[in-house]
């Protein structure tokens, strides 16, 4: 509870006593002192994100969308929702060495080109390192400002006093704030300088880029408050040994979550990779099993991508299970329908799965190919040449419906792909999409269908 403070104030002339008096010392009127009392703020007190002195009714103001500033990327504005919202706090997170640091420096020359004055903050750089790195990716530019700082108070004092259209924090684990005793990086400093970022974003309806470093596990370091706290979270992933690089939003408060950027890491910084799916299947071998096609959606986008299995013999004892890019679980559910209802075993072999290219997929649909590529490795045989599938397996295996179907399709003819194994609940919404339909209610159906006699 706040403390109570009791003040003695002179109607008349406004004078403060210590005590109450019946005649004012400053005024000499009689009988004006009156008592007030007044709460006293605790030493973790804030001031309110935007001032308003009464309740407004929703329905007043504007009701157009805000105006959104591109970041002179269009996989990035897909992933944001079309663009940066004024006012919006957005948390950018990624391993070590991913390219956060790039990636941001681009966005904020084109920025500073367009939309005017950026502030960009390195707390773990100094000028002359970010400078270079500037030069290389082509990103010097007037109005693009760089501050070396970690003070919070410091670096708040810059952007209230400079008329800036974006600010960029690299990174919130390297600022602090000097009413926290705490060490840069800990709970409470990053909960709290976050809280700042958040107050000066809102009230000053000014976007505010933070990047975060991750975990060990794959989850941006300090308190989950913090994904709560910003409107958007975007992880970077990606191989560091390889040039490809995906960004994904975890929550969007202005657009989708489904959304996905391709990028290509170069030596003059971040390329868009507007065609992923020929990326993605550019090194696709052919005649070998354990490999298909699927036509996945991400978001609005159609992506062809290579799912990959390999069956072998379990030479350690007990069977290994390795899945990268997809549920484990999801894996385990399918190998033991095809145990029960395809008559295929896998009880004592290792069993290994993969999604090319370092996507992660997460949609139903791609329980028909993972289960015809263990199939298909399974029992080596190759899936048939041309042929992509997808559809959701039941426990019975039985092929459920799925959406986007003609998308898919769509999708997988514009590379060549003359046949979709699509389930029969769906195959209509297919119809002329450019390639034949082959449409299918159960898996051994299926595996018969795609697996070359």
């Amino acid at each position: 509870m706040p403390k109570e403070k009791t003040t003695y104030v002179c109607q008349s002339c406004g004078a403060v006593s210590p005590r109450w008096q019946g005649k004012c010392p400053a005024c000499e009127e009689w009988n004006t002192i009156v008592e007030e009392v007044a709460e006293e703020e605790g030493p973790h007190a804030r001031a309110s994100i935007v001032s308003s002195a009464e309740p407004i009714p929703i329905t007043e103001g504007s009701l157009e969308l805000p105006p959104r500033a591109s970041t002179g990327l269009d996989e990035f504005d897909r992933v944001l929702g079309g663009g940066i919202v004024p006012g919006s706090l957005i948390l950018v997170g990624g391993d070590p060495g991913i390219g956060k640091s790039t990636l941001m420096l681009q966005v904020s020359h084109y920025l500073s080109r367009v939309n005017g004055r950026v502030l960009y903050v390195s707390g773990e750089e100094s000028f002359d390192q970010t400078r270079l790195r500037a030069k290389r990716l082509g990103a010097l530019h007037d109005h693009l400002f760089m501050l070396t700082e970690t003070s919070v108070t410091s670096i708040l004092k810059h952007i209230r006093s400079g008329d800036y259209a974006c600010v960029v924090i690299d990174s919130i684990q390297a600022v602090y704030t000097p009413q926290l005793a705490a060490v840069p990086g800990s709970i409470g400093q990053v909960r709290e300088c976050a809280s700042e970022f958040m107050r000066v974003a809102k009230g000053m309806n000014l976007p505010v880029f933070l990047v975060g470093h991750v975990t060990k596990e794959g989850a941006i370091a300090g308190p989950r408050l913090l994904e709560h706290l910003v409107d958007t979270v975007l992880y970077f992933e990606g191989e560091g040994r390889q040039a490809l690089r995906i960004l994904r939003a975890v929550k969007n408060r202005f657009g989708s979550t489904n959304e996905i950027g391709v990028f290509e890491m170069r030596n003059t910084g971040l390329h868009e990779v507007p065609n992923p799916s020929a990326l993605f299947l550019n090194e696709r071998p052919e005649g070998v099993s354990g490999s298909i096609v699927y036509p996945s959606v991400e978001g609005t986008r159609p992506l062809l991508v290579e799912v990959q299995a390999l069956v072998g013999e379990a030479h350690a004892g007990s069977p290994r299970r390795t899945v990268t890019g997809l549920n484990p679980n999801r894996i385990s559910l399918l190998l033991a329908v095809l145990e029960k209802r395809a008559e295929l075993h896998f009880a004592d072999r290792d069993v290994f799965v993969n999604v090319a290219g370092g996507v992660r997929l997460d949609e139903p649909a791609a329980d028909l190919p993972v289960a015809m590529a263990l199939a298909s490795s399974g029992q080596d045989r190759p899936v048939a040449p041309h042929v992509a599938a997808f559809g959701e397996i039941g426990l019975a295996g039985e092929i459920r419906a799925v959406d986007m179907v003609r998308q898919r399709v769509s999708e997988a003819a514009k590379f060549g792909f003359t046949r979709c194994i699509v389930p029969m609940a769906c195959a209509k919404d297919a119809e002329s999409a450019g390639a034949a339909v082959i449409p299918v209610t159960r898996l051994t159906e299926a595996i018969e269908l795609a697996l070359e006699t």
